[in-house]
């Protein structure tokens, strides 16, 4: 792995792309239409990515030498649907800065 803040970049937008699948289409499929595998299954699919994630902001974490304000943001985002499409950017901008 080259960039370690690349890999959480791209891993934290999948994994905020599986958290609004899981919020907008397997919710309202069990809940409104009875069908729970929905859940069972992108829930799974979220869970796993979100382990990925905090996994890849640990790296980041040691590899950039972050502050411990700028990992706690990130997390904190990460429990935001939309917030870490908004954080990409400056996510971006650290990235560079690790080069």
């Amino acid at each position: 792995m080259k960039n370690p803040v690349h890999f959480l970049r791209i891993t934290a937008l999948i994994e905020a792309v599986s958290f609004l699948v899981l919020l907008g289409i397997a919710m309202p499929l069990k809940y409104v239409w009875g069908f729970p595998l929905a859940v069972k299954i992108v829930g799974s699919i979220h869970g796993g990515l979100f382990v990925v994630f905090g996994i890849a902001l640990l790296l980041s974490w040691q590899s950039a030498k972050w502050p411990l304000s700028r990992v706690a943001l990130i997390f904190i985002a990460s429990f935001l649907p939309v917030v870490p499409f908004f954080l990409d950017k400056r996510i971006k901008s650290w990235e560079q800065e690790s080069v």
